[in-house]
């Protein structure tokens, strides 16, 4: 810059009148000297003094100027927030910001980034391999070549190549981030909230159509008109007031179908289930999202069987059947419209799970969902499993025939330890990724690592979900084989290295740290552990004679391990030492509490934590039952509680009671 420049800009700033800032402006554009100019110093200079009707009104290339401006944000540098003077705050992530209330009147929660930048990912190499078949390549900032070698997602039928056929020579068309493509996807965001995830759509996915950002609370949806203003996009993200289901419902023709919906609700999204398996057009993509995990997990599982049709049961691999039951769910609505799904990618990470799925049309294909559901038999006593499948497919040369499958494929107790089988599910048995797919969003990643915050966590997770066997449903955690035999562990490397000598299959889980996924029977696994105990011995005469580990440990191995460690029992992603299980990066992270229409919440989380911490073991230490005093009296609350003074329970307010509570 020259020095005649330097003295414009001195001149400008300190000999202009606070009345012609709005004149400074035009000219500062004018001269192009605004890129050189440090953001917040020039929203001080320029709208210092204005009232905020006024600042509003100033325009910027045809769009009114940040609200936030006029408030003079103090920046957070470390997570990247502003916080606003009017109690709201400017938060940024990825290339979108959006303005945030104090008041919990609107649901956000940080740690969903890397489901967002996750969803980016995807959807981005849907785009490009649906836009493909069009003649269209997506321009993705940070990339240095757009044109990609387009891989076909199914492999089954001809009707679904996606690769392209150029002739000539033509040209293909280039779709570019935040630019309206004709031919580009529908995106439907079910459940918006504050339209942080479908801004970062429109920002950040090239190829896109419309983005359609919905939501059921007023709140929300003024929330979302506002930042769209605040981010430019209204010409690509359009925000609707209505009821998720009814809006789907409404989209069920075929021109008005998406071709890709997201469901991130807060908890279970199992009602918005049925409309997404109609609304979303032939081959598109659907994303779900559930964090009701204590459902999913075991914990209740007559619920899980109400919302999702299978039974959870509480088991070792309780996250990756997690996985399988909403696959499952999502397989069950679809077969209703003869409709399957095609499980592109699914992630159990921190608190909830994720999956993408495509959804294709087909009545043959879906005489075959029964043959990919299976339920599985758990020993309670030692963990050991086997699956039934609930239908299979006999080839009689050119005729396919479905039939019932024969079973059980256990007896009513373990042969192992002589306990009690549990049965749970129906499941998808099936493959839970398309490892074709995975590789190219993981490919496209590895590339580009600038373009999310959470690059290498990606990295690792989608590694790790490509090097699991796919055809080999759950899997053992090495901590819970030693456990039930009460010896010390073997290290990883050693149990892995132990069944490739038997002549067996093994891979590590996305899903659990420990975790070993193999097609080794359970017979094999268990005289692997036999083995390992004879060569670090177990005091026996401890041991209860009808104990799992007793009758486990009373039957001789046939087969002799050998645990000398092999070059290939260490998969790439661990020797690469790639982010695949994060740690908590800060105290109380999780799930946030749920959003409130007149905002605010009762109490803190942090607080009615501390005040259940031990209940159970108050209530056995404590008889008297002087402790009942720090819960809240239901009948209270509910204004016919009779006993006064009387009552063991807390007649205090909510309030009341928050002030009061141990820290």
């Amino acid at each position: 810059m020259t020095g005649k420049s330097l003295l414009r800009i001195w001149f400008m700033r300190h000999t202009l009148s606070q009345h012609r800032s709005a004149t400074a402006h035009l000219l500062w554009k004018t001269w192009n000297l605004l890129p050189f100019v440090d953001f917040q110093v020039r929203t001080l200079s320029f709208t210092e003094g204005m009232d905020s009707d006024r600042a509003q009104e100033m325009e910027t290339d045809g769009s009114k100027l940040e609200q936030t401006i006029v408030q003079t944000p103090a920046v957070d540098s470390r997570s990247g927030n502003e916080t606003v003077k009017n109690g709201e705050t400017v938060i940024t992530e990825g290339k979108a910001k959006i303005i945030f209330p104090s008041a919990n009147e609107v649901f956000y929660n940080p740690v969903q980034e890397f489901n967002r930048d996750l969803t980016c990912a995807v959807i981005t190499e849907f785009a490009r391999l649906q836009l493909s078949s069009k003649r269209i390549q997506i321009a993705v900032p940070g990339e240095e070549n757009v044109s990609k070698v387009v891989v076909d997602l199914s492999k089954e039928e001809k009707e679904d190549e996606l690769e392209p056929t150029l002739t000539g020579d033509e040209e293909p068309k280039v779709a570019a981030v935040g630019e309206v493509c004709q031919d580009g996807l529908q995106v439907l965001e079910a459940l918006a909230a504050s339209g942080l995830r479908s801004l970062r759509f429109s920002k950040e996915v090239p190829g896109l159509r419309t983005v359609v950002a919905n939501d059921f609370s007023s709140k929300a949806v003024e929330l979302i008109n506002q930042n769209i203003k605040l981010n430019d996009m209204g010409h690509l993200v359009t925000a609707r007031l209505s009821d998720a289901r009814m809006l789907m419902y409404q989209h069920k023709a075929v021109k008005d179908l998406f071709d890709v919906i997201d469901l991130d609700p807060y908890g279970s999204p199992s009602m918005f289930l049925d409309a997404a398996v109609q609304a979303v057009s032939e081959g598109g993509l659907l994303c779900v999202t559930c964090t009701d995990m204590a459902v999913m997990a075991g914990n209740s599982g007559e619920t899980c069987y109400s919302k999702y049709g299978a039974m959870s049961i509480k088991a070792k691999y309780c996250h990756e059947m997690a996985l399988r039951i909403i696959l499952h769910s999502l397989d069950l609505r679809a077969n209703c419209y003869q409709r399957y799904i095609v499980p592109l990618l699914s992630v159990s990470a921190d608190f909830y799970i994720r999956v993408f799925v495509r959804v294709f049309s087909g009545q043959a294909k879906v005489k075959a969902s029964a043959s990919k559901q299976a339920f599985v038999y758990n020993c309670v006593g030692c963990g050991s499993f086997h699956l039934q499948r609930l239908g299979k497919l006999v080839n009689n040369g050119n005729n396919i025939t479905y039939k019932a499958a024969s079973g059980p494929s256990v007896g009513p107790s373990c042969e192992h330890c002589h306990q009690r089988h549990q049965l749970g599910g129906p499941m998808w048995a099936e493959p839970l990724h398309d490892a074709d797919f995975v590789q190219r969003v993981l490919s496209a990643v590895g590339s580009n690592p600038g373009r999310f915050q959470t690059s290498q966590r990606i990295q690792g997770i989608l590694s790790m979900a490509i090097e699991e066997l796919s055809d080999v449903p759950l899997y053992y955690t090495l901590d819970n084989l030693s456990k039930t035999i009460h010896c010390n562990s073997p290290s990883l490397l050693q149990f892995r290295s132990a069944l490739l000598h038997a002549g067996y299959r093994v891979s590590l889980s996305h899903a659990c740290k420990n975790a070993i996924k193999t097609d080794a029977p359970p017979s094999v696994v268990w005289d692997i552990m036999r083995c390992w105990e004879k060569l670090n011995p177990v005091k026996r005469e401890r041991l209860s004679e009808h104990s799992p580990a007793a009758c486990i440990l009373s039957t001789e191995p046939k087969l002799q391990a050998s645990f000398t460690v092999r070059a290939d029992a260490n998969p790439n992603s661990r020797k690469q030492g790639l982010k695949r299980f994060q740690l908590n990066p800060k105290p109380n992270w999780g799930p946030k509490a749920r959003a409130k229409a007149g905002g605010g919440i009762s109490s803190s989380l942090q607080e009615k934590r501390q005040l259940h911490q031990n209940k159970r073991k108050g209530c056995a230490e404590e008889s008297n039952g002087s402790h009942l005093k720090n819960f809240p009296c239901k009948r209270f609350r509910e204004g016919n509680c009779s006993l006064g003074g009387n009552c063991r329970y807390s007649h205090e307010t909510e309030s009341e009671q928050g002030s009061t509570a141990p820290v």
